[in-house]
């Protein structure tokens, strides 16, 4: 790229509808080359995209806070993406009424394993404590962990970075390994997908179907909520 061509997109970056429009694009784009390769999860679509948005910034030598003030309208949409999860909620209501046990036993195992497994492995390879705390809600959707990790003493731009990490990686892998382990019951996998994974894992369930879909938004609301207020808690109680 010549230099009058980087001026121009450095001045274009400053428009915010150059860099939302951008980004959107790229996710539709990263959305159809997924299909293109026929729906293979290793094409995740927040990832690719990701990916895009990372070259893109590299390759015009726009900067990370210049694209960020242009796309800060997204996170404002999260809270009505969200909200739509309701829609299969409701229509799945009597099923999950039916699933309580299976509900309460997913959320007993997966909060306390999503939170030590990251931790424990992060504290035997000589993670600080400010990484450790950073880390521990990793499996709440960004908004919730944010929040938790400035409650708990960790830096939320790290814990964000662990939080899209572990979407993806529940994403790409999580159908997989259900089906490793013998797991059929979609209302099991998308407990899993829900509460370990978050919201990039909730989208991937809904792709696989609406019952799917509505165990895990309900896995990741109870999960977020539950994390909010027993970790700060219990960090409270270890370190008063």
């Amino acid at each position: 790229m010549s230099a009058a061509d980087r001026t121009l997109w450095l001045s274009l970056a400053d428009a915010p509808a150059v860099d939302l429009g951008a980004t959107v694009l790229l996710y539709v784009l990263a959305i159809k080359l997924q299909r293109r390769f026929g729906g293979s999860p290793v094409l995740n679509p927040t990832m690719v995209a990701v990916l895009f948005v990372v070259a893109g910034l590299e390759l015009t030598g726009a900067s990370y806070e210049s694209y960020q003030r242009g796309v800060a309208f997204l996170p404002f949409m999260l809270g009505p993406a969200v909200a739509l999860l309701a829609v299969p909620l409701f229509r799945q209501t009597a099923l999950i009424r039916a699933s309580g046990p299976m509900i309460i036993a997913a959320l007993s195992a997966g909060l306390p394993c999503g939170i030590l497994s990251a931790v424990g492995a992060a504290w035997l390879f000589g993670a600080h404590r400010e990484t450790l705390v950073s880390i521990a809600p990793k499996s709440v959707t960004t908004g919730i962990a944010i929040g938790v990790s400035q409650a708990v003493g960790g830096v939320p731009a790290l814990t964000a970075t662990f939080v899209i990490l572990t979407g993806i990686v529940g994403a790409v892998g999580g159908p997989a390994a259900a089906r490793l382990v013998g797991v059929r019951d979609e209302r099991a996998l998308g407990l899993a997908m829900g509460i370990g994974s978050h919201g990039i894992g909730t989208a991937r369930a809904l792709r696989i179907s609406e019952i799917a879909g509505a165990f895990s938004g309900l896995g990741m609301s109870l999960n977020g909520v539950l994390t909010a207020v027993l970790l700060p808690a219990a960090m409270t109680l270890l370190h008063p």
